[in-house]
Parts: structure tokens; C-alpha cells; sequence
């Protein structure tokens, strides 16, 4: 997964934390996105905020990813070490 697209300016924050039984990718996509909504489709993360669209793929075997939107902040997180 690559953050760099999330990192458009100083408004958005990415990060990446890693943990013994998996990790978890939180973006802060601001208070502006709050009707945001978040799906995974075929291993895919798809991102739908307004008239932007964002797609990351998962690592290879991250085969249960948990993702959520709260308050504009996209939190994805894998089972497992990726």
C-alpha cells in the first residue's frame, strides 16, 4: 500500500502503523469528509469522497481487511503480518 496519494498538501494525514498481529492505515481525510464512504471489492480499498475517487490495493494476503470511516478519519485494518 502507498500512501503518497494521500498526501496531497498539508490536509491530509497517512499513516501507517504496524503491530505484532497485523497493521492498520488511518487517513484523515478532514471534517469536510464526513459522507465518505469506503468499500473493498476484489482485495481493492475504494474510496468515494464527493467527486473524488481513491483505490489502493492490499498487500498480497491480506485477505480480511476491516475498513471504516469516522468522523473523515479512514481507518483499514489487516489481520496478520503484511
Amino acid at each position: 500500500m502507498t500512501l503518497d496519494q494521500f498526501t496531497r498538501g498539508d490536509e491530509q494525514i497517512a499513516r501507517r502503523y504496524e503491530y505484532e498481529d497485523g497493521s492498520v492505515l488511518a487517513v484523515d481525510f478532514g471534517t469536510a469528509s464526513t459522507d465518505a464512504d469506503v468499500d473493498v471489492v476484489d482485495g481493492t480499498v475504494i474510496v468515494v469522497d464527493g467527486d473524488d475517487q481513491y483505490e489502493f490495493e492490499l498487500p498480497d494476503g491480506a485477505a480480511d481487511a476491516h475498513t471504516f470511516i469516522r468522523n473523515g478519519v479512514l481507518t483499514v485494518e489487516l489481520e496478520g503480518n503484511q
